[in-house]
């Protein structure tokens, strides 16, 4: 603390000055009045000044902290929702009544666990009608074969009778007839196959519509929400209907914020990231920069872009749809100097007292009659601490006087702010601001 004492003391020459027009008023009642009320001020004056000595006004006082070294962060506030990291709809292709259902929600499945069966009666009448379309294929196929074996048999005699009889016998219209027939019995043999394939290919679909029916899990996880009861009509003749909401796996989870526009350079993949809920506020969760949009998001004019933080959730604290406010570390300097925030602010220019510049140029007389008030002075360098370069500058209390630095400024936390310079190390006191008494 610097304190500085101005004091003014009743000069000699001007007491005897006093008493010397004091005297001189013996001659005339009015002028020794005059006098001796002047008399009596001066001692009055004189008292007052005495008695002041021993506690002079007080000059200006510095209010400091130490220049440290240490570690500083910026980061950037962005809030958002937490999301499972894969979030699956299951519906159903089929359309039918309910029949049961086998889990609710914030039941743990696991993939291919029943979760609900539709009445399968219809499915299964048609499934059969379909095995026996098949049956009728397969026997068709048979005697299609039949057909064709002995038409081939049959073909293979007259060409035997034509070899024996060196061509005399069968005739030309009996054997043409014979290759026709043996012809149109492997046309017959191949729309058999065909129509067999068609009734498999029925039967084999009447048989997946019947799996269909049975609602299973496709990944592990926890049921997030069922959308049927039993008894309910489930209609998939025109869209898929959502039955089931399920989260996979809940212990990893994801926070998408909306980063501003002004913040989004400095935003990378791979930077740490710290975030509360409403439901935990005395708790701090970490999570990681793991994807940052390009695709930008207007709501009320407001630009933002939505970043996607990986978070772990092993005790299942955390639950989707959650808000949070998240600070992301896009900045972090280790072992540098730090200065409060208010020592750049602090300039002893400004903040000087008026009155104390007032009271240094007053004698004792002035000091006895009023005056208005002086102006404070403009400084030189207006209100701000930098120079005329531009870099920042702040105030160290050395033997009691502020004495100017000019830093280079680094990141700057709110609270903190990193700075460099040659005549500056850790311990030194730096001015925030001076309080006058």
């Amino acid at each position: 603390m610097n304190v500085e004492v101005n004091s003014k003391a009743v000069s000699t020459s001007e007491l005897a000055a006093i008493i010397a027009r004091a005297g001189n008023g013996k001659r005339s009642k009015r002028l020794w009045l005059a006098g001796a009320l002047l008399a009596v001020a001066v001692a009055l004056a004189l008292i007052v000044t005495v008695a002041g000595l021993g506690d002079a006004p007080a000059g200006p006082r510095y209010v400091t902290e130490p220049v440290t070294n240490g570690n500083i962060t910026l980061t950037v506030t962005a809030t958002g929702n937490l999301a499972p990291t894969n979030e699956v709809t299951v519906g159903s292709e089929l359309s039918g009544r309910v029949l049961q259902v086998d889990v609710d929600s914030n039941d743990r499945v696991v993939s291919g666990q029943t979760l609900a069966v539709l009445d399968t009666r219809s499915l299964e009448n048609e499934l059969k009608a379909k095995a026996a379309a098949l049956e009728s294929a397969v026997a068709a196929v048979s005697q299609a074969r039949a057909t064709l074996k002995e038409a081939e048999a049959a073909l293979a005699r007259q060409q035997t009778l034509k070899k024996l009889s060196e061509g005399r016998v069968p005739s030309l219209a009996v054997m043409e007839s014979a290759l026709a027939a043996a012809a149109r019995a492997e046309a017959d043999l191949q729309s058999a196959l065909a129509k067999e394939g068609e009734a498999r290919a029925q039967v084999e679909l009447k048989e997946a519509d019947l799996e269909k029916a049975v609602i299973r899990s496709p990944v592990d996880g926890v049921v997030l929400s069922r959308s049927i009861e039993v008894g309910q009509t489930v209609a998939a003749s025109f869209s898929t209907p959502e039955l089931f909401v399920i989260a996979e796996d809940l212990s990893r989870m994801k926070l998408e914020v909306a980063v501003a526009e002004a913040d989004i350079g400095r935003v990378a993949t791979g930077q740490k990231a710290a975030f509360r809920v409403d439901a935990w506020p005395d708790r701090q969760y970490q999570a990681s920069v793991t994807k940052v949009s390009y695709g930008s998001a207007i709501t009320d004019n407001v630009v933002t872009y939505t970043t996607e933080l990986a978070v772990s959730n092993e005790d299942l604290s955390l639950r989707p749809g959650m808000t949070a406010t998240a600070d992301l570390e896009v900045a972090n300097r280790q072992g540098v100097l730090l200065v409060p925030v208010a020592a750049l602010r602090f300039n002893p220019q400004n903040d000087a007292p008026a009155a104390a510049a007032e009271a240094a140029d007053r004698s004792f007389i002035d000091s006895l009659m009023p005056r208005p008030p002086r102006q404070k002075e403009r400084t030189r360098t207006g209100e701000s601490t930098q120079d005329s370069t531009g870099g920042a500058r702040v105030w160290l209390l050395h033997n009691g006087e502020p004495v100017a630095v000019d830093v280079t400024t680094g990141i700057n936390d709110g609270r903190r702010v990193e700075v460099s310079a040659r005549d500056l190390a850790a311990g030194d006191l730096v001015i925030i601001r001076e309080v006058s008494t």
